[in-house]
């Protein structure tokens, strides 16, 4: 890598992404952080038995904020459209409000 590559930030991580147009903007807000809370869970369970080295491994620190780690991780799936999962269940909540497409 020379010294010219820049790495973008990441975007804001407080807010869940905007609703697309026509989908109300409260259920599919909570549809999108149940995908996320899935993705979160999903992306810890794939790291189960990897061990940290290093002088700094290990620890109840590492754990706290692996975890914290995992959560923005689904966050950030989440909001960059995820795997589909948002939508499905954002159908599903318009079918138990009693507004199905």
């Amino acid at each position: 890598m020379d010294k010219t590559t820049t790495i973008p930030p990441l975007p804001a991580t407080t807010a869940t992404a905007p609703a697309p147009a026509g989908r109300n903007r409260a259920a599919y807000k909570a549809a999108q952080e149940f995908e996320a809370v899935f993705l979160s869970q999903m992306v810890e369970q794939m790291n189960i038995g990897l061990k940290s080295g290093g002088p700094f491994g290990g620890g109840f620190a590492e754990e706290t904020y692996r975890s914290l780690m995992y959560q923005e991780v689904g966050r950030q799936m989440a909001q960059s459209g995820g795997v589909g999962i948002a939508d499905a269940v954002y159908q599903e909540i318009l079918k138990l409000q009693g507004g199905a497409k």
